[in-house]
């Protein structure tokens, strides 16, 4: 029963970070992974929380740190979401950022108009995952979030992202220190919001019974699947554990160790 639904899923969503690959390094069973859905005429998207890079900064590392040649239209980042909402809601207003440089200069390219700055004509402040954080920056969100009644976004909720020697803070735990100081919480834009999923759906063709949404993280990644209606298989290489599944309102509808296994069992 197991081998007989997967065989029919055409559509591939993948977390990134530890889901296929960690830092620089893709795991063991990746490559042959996606290559096997491009044989069976499947495609692969990649959906991430990350949004210190945009889909262009993705493609540039999937060719020279993995060896796999992609498209940005296949990435579908927290940041694009934000992006997406942020042109229809905030187009002509300013928009203070918390963010790297890369994420900054993506919305500037789109036209918003972004500052970094403390300044009255704030319509809103955006949290994004970022690796250039320091303390001048917090400082400066939270004077915005103390003194100005505006609205308060998260790029996306996770509290750790993945890396070689384990997880460093990820958008909800540097979210959590402004919620701390500030007692203002944000919406979360990214997953587990099912709009990445309804992208990622329209753009390919395929239908909802086609997907599979492949993540590590189950308040995320499969609760976006969830979300969305699609089928949904965590992975254990990244922050979940079996364990975690006895006790989740967010279980997913399968689980394996890593991607060598679900490659075994679509094959």
């Amino acid at each position: 029963m197991l081998m007989n639904t997967l065989s029919q899923k055409k559509l591939f969503l993948f977390d990134i970070d530890g889901t296929i690959a960690v830092g620089n390094r893709l795991y063991d069973g990746s490559m042959e992974l996606i290559k096997h859905i491009e044989s069976i005429g499947g495609k692969s998207y990649y959906i991430t929380n990350n949004s210190t890079k945009s889909g262009s900064d993705y493609v540039t590392k999937f060719k020279e740190c993995f060896a796999l040649d992609t498209t940005e239209d296949l990435f579908i980042t927290a940041g694009y979401l934000t992006l997406r909402f942020l042109k229809e809601r905030y187009a002509d207003q300013t928009i203070f950022v918390l963010g790297t440089a890369s994420f900054v200069e993506e919305l500037l390219r789109h036209g918003l108009h972004v500052t970094q700055q403390v300044q009255p004509d704030i319509a809103c402040v955006v949290a994004a995952y970022d690796s250039e954080l320091n303390y001048e920056k917090l400082c400066r969100a939270s004077e915005v979030l103390l003194t100005m009644d505006v609205p308060f976004y998260g790029t996306n909720p996770d509290l750790r992202c993945p890396i070689d020697f384990g997880f460093i803070p990820d958008c909800g735990a540097i979210c959590n220190m402004l919620t701390e100081t500030t007692d203002r919480i944000p919406e979360y834009l990214g997953k587990p919001n099912r709009a990445v999923v309804d992208l990622c759906i329209e753009s390919s063709g395929f239908t909802p019974e086609e997907t599979l949404v492949i993540g590590d993280r189950l308040y995320t990644d499969i609760a976006c699947g969830i979300n969305a209606g699609v089928d949904t298989c965590v992975l254990f290489t990244g922050e979940a554990k079996p364990e975690d599944l006895d006790n989740t309102p967010f279980t997913p509808t399968y689980a394996f160790q890593d991607v060598k296994e679900l490659l075994a069992h679509l094959r």
